[in-house]
């Protein structure tokens, strides 16, 4: 009988079979052969190892042609590569790693296959990310030699693989593992055995709510991925990035997820069934949220759904000078930003001198973009001489567009609204920049709630594209259509929202962070894998906790419980962890301390 494997010395792992050559097969073999290993690539269909083997000579010439690889190298690298029909030639495997389609049925039945033709001490790798390696591995011979490697796609961009333990894996099994995956130059991070592991288990969560979302008709798919993409600095919306996954796939995962932890966010939204049961599974069918030129092909191409340019609708209000209501950061910018477009800016405060000291502000960045060669010291003089500071909410009696940026406490804001009803003239435009609270509950503070809008700028405004521009059911459509052709003027994307908790960003973004603190809190991973996780395997420019030391963990408290009070759905209550790091006056990197520790300035 053979020993177990945790007492076994693993041989180093120097051949290695893929069973299932698409195309993450396809790239994960193009990573091992690049790393020096023998690559044995299986897959049922004869024509799809050729299609493998053809996609493996076109990639390396590619690479080739950019210098990355030397003629030499590149027959080199082929020459490790050998494909294959027959399971059988994984015998002399020292890892397999299968990434078979996503079936309980297909991979148990390879698993049955392998252990009779793989040495004991073999270790055997699932690709999966939306099954159970547990279950896989308790149906294998040798349970302890079974885990999960989950690359990400495109295989040899992408630098996250997660290394999946389950309570049967053996510790030498997954140090060989992450050994190699470190020889491949890649950051394996480790996880435990639960549907989606780090970073598809956040993923995969946003991405459900996004297409909920759109299938309530809240906003269009154009704003929902523009709205993503400008105001979290992510590649890809994710409507695309759905598209791009496979419709059927994220269905798949979403089930899975749904399976283990009953969380309402994880019931997939009915229009991936729809979409899925109708073929329309996303770029590789040439249809699912997007329309594209062709099945496989990147290029979307305008449709039934696709918004017309320059569309016929109301015609705006007449704006010529703005009116901003604050003294912090987000009015300065706001204020800075009006000016460079042109207009003439009164921004107010509860005292002149808090005026001038915003305008002081505004003076400082603008100079910071002299220094750096991005305006002249005349155009710099010119936009700050269109800002007027002022200590009386008085002084916006002629403005076209009053806009305020204080605290985001509802009754503070509606009695600011009270006060710009009395000062404002007939006509005016007045818009509020809240990131969480209702915007017809500023309206009704006047009496003219026609006129009220909200257009929600992203910190910081000056560099942030991002505008949420939020209607009531009460704004009119001349007062939409103002706000709209001021974006453009002052050269922000404007996306269209209804006027729910959260708009569209934070609606996304905030119960995502929430699930990352739940990860840390159920210690299912730590705070540095989670963020590594993101970052590789999602392209996020921050990971959540991150970002969560950023925006301040009392402000990401509030916004949660906005959206919990508005949507009342369990999935969405703050993580009590959270809560107690406020309770406890960790708040980021403004208190020194948040998820992490900081250095006092």
């Amino acid at each position: 009988m053979a020993a177990p494997l945790s007492d076994t010395p693993l041989s180093p792992l120097r051949t290695i079979a893929v069973i299932g050559l698409g195309t993450m097969g396809t790239g994960i073999a193009e990573v091992l052969a690049k790393a020096g290993r023998e690559v044995i690539g299986v897959d049922v269909s004869e024509a799809q190892a050729a299609r493998s083997l053809a996609a493996l000579e076109s990639s390396t010439a590619r690479a080739v042609q950019r210098g990355r690889l030397t003629e030499q190298e590149r027959t080199a690298v082929l020459a490790r590569v050998r494909v294959s029909t027959d399971l059988g030639t994984a015998a002399d495997a020292d890892l397999v790693i299968e990434v078979a389609p996503e079936s309980y049925e297909i991979k148990q039945q390879i698993f049955r296959e392998l252990d009779a033709i793989v040495r004991p001490e073999t270790i055997l790798a699932t690709g999966t990310n939306a099954l159970s390696v547990t279950r896989l591995a308790a149906d294998s011979a040798r349970p302890e030699r079974v885990l999960g490697l989950h690359f990400f796609n495109p295989a040899p961009a992408m630098k996250l693989v997660e290394v999946v333990s389950s309570v049967l894996t053996a510790p030498s099994a997954v140090t060989a593992v992450t050994d190699l995956a470190l020889d491949l130059g890649k950051e394996p991070v480790a996880v435990g055995d639960r549907p989606g592991f780090v970073a598809d288990g956040l993923l995969f969560g946003y991405l459900n709510q996004a297409a909920a979302m759109y299938e309530a008709r809240y906003a269009s798919r154009e704003d929902i991925d523009a709205a993503m993409r400008l105001g979290c600095g992510l590649p890809m919306g994710p409507l695309a990035l759905l598209d791009l996954i496979g419709v059927d796939t994220a269905r798949t995962v979403l089930e899975a997820m749904y399976a283990e932890s009953h969380d309402r966010l994880h019931a997939p939204a009915p229009v991936l069934k729809q979409l899925s049961e109708a073929g329309l599974t996303g770029r590789k069918s040439g249809r699912g949220f997007y329309t594209y030129d062709a099945p496989g092909s990147a290029t979307v191409v305008p449709d039934a759904l696709t918004p017309l340019s320059g569309g016929a609708g109301a015609a705006g209000r007449p704006v010529s000078s703005v009116g901003v209501a604050g003294s912090g950061t987000m009015a300065s910018g706001i204020a800075e930003v009006f000016a460079k477009a042109g207009y003439d800016v009164v921004l107010a405060a509860r005292s002149e001198e808090k005026a001038r000291t915003a305008k002081a502000r505004i003076g400082k960045s603008l100079s910071r973009s002299v220094d750096k060669g991005r305006l002249t010291a005349e155009t710099a003089a010119r936009i700050l001489d269109r800002i007027t500071p002022a200590g009386s909410w008085d002084a916006f009696a002629d403005v076209d567009l009053a806009l305020e940026a204080v605290a985001e406490d509802l009754e503070v804001k509606q009695q600011l609204f009270a006060a710009l009803d009395k000062v404002c003239k007939p006509g005016a435009v007045l818009a509020t920049t809240t990131s969480s609270l209702p915007v017809v509950a500023c309206a009704r503070a006047t009496s003219r709630p026609q006129d009220v809008i909200g257009m929600h700028f992203f910190n910081p405004a000056p560099a942030m594209k991002l505008v949420e521009v939020v209607r009531t059911v009460l704004t009119a459509e001349d007062v939409h259509a103002t706000v709209r052709e001021v974006c453009v003027r002052i050269k922000k994307h404007a996306v269209d929202c209804g006027d729910r908790a959260g708009f569209i960003v934070n609606a996304l973004l905030f119960p995502y962070l929430n699930n990352a603190i739940k990860m840390v809190q159920e210690h299912y991973a730590t705070l540095d894998d989670i963020d590594a996780a993101m970052k590789l395997g999602g392209g996020y420019p921050m990971g959540p906790f991150e970002l969560l030391d950023v925006v301040g963990l009392d402000v990401s408290l509030a916004i949660e419980k906005v959206l919990h009070r508005e949507f009342r759905d369990p999935g969405l209550a703050p993580a009590p962890l959270l809560e107690h790091l406020v309770a406890a006056g960790c708040l980021g990197r403004k208190t020194g301390r948040g998820f992490r520790e900081y250095a006092r300035r």
